[in-house]
């Protein structure tokens, strides 16, 4: 199994399991390319989960997820701040969110929710979670959103030679 395809079952299995798909991202990266130091950035992208705070409103929660796993790679420390813009990052956060807007048509949870699901649901609300659960939110659907972003950016590092194949 290539790097890229163990990336996307992890993140997959970790958003059938547990939920909050930046998590399932990042976690699937850390253990795709044994990044220990990666705990506190996953923690800190609990709350991105569902557009932001399961608003629905913000940038999905697994591509939000995906352009922290990229930072971590190609953001500029506390010590760089000031020195430039590091357009390294940049790129490629675009790159990733180009790709995911070409495949879901948005980056926004409650559209992406609509493309996969035919609505959207509002997940504070909780009649409107179960229908979102009972059509596969945890099953198919936003653990395949979750899949593909952990591939898409696992093929970035290995083809910015980032991590070693």
């Amino acid at each position: 199994m290539s790097l890229p395809e163990k990336a996307y079952n992890l993140a997959f299995k970790y958003e059938a399991e547990f939920g909050s798909c930046p998590q399932a991202v990042l976690r699937s990266i850390r253990e795709t390319f044994n990044l220990e130091k990666m705990d506190i950035v996953i923690k800190s992208a609990h709350a991105l989960a569902g557009g932001l705070g399961l608003s629905g409103e913000g940038t999905c929660g697994a591509l939000s997820g995906g352009v922290l796993a990229l930072g971590y790679f190609f953001g500029r420390s506390l010590e760089d701040m000031g020195r430039g813009r590091f357009l390294k990052s940049y790129l490629k956060a675009k790159e990733l969110h180009d790709k995911f807007v070409g495949e879901f048509g948005s980056c926004i949870c409650r559209d992406v929710q609509t493309k996969i699901f035919g609505r959207s649901f509002n997940l504070w609300d909780p009649k409107d979670y179960e229908r979102f659960e009972e059509m596969g939110a945890h099953k198919d659907k936003c653990t395949d959103v979750a899949g593909k972003v952990a591939k898409w950016v696992a093929e970035i590092l290995i083809s910015e030679e980032i991590v070693k194949v």
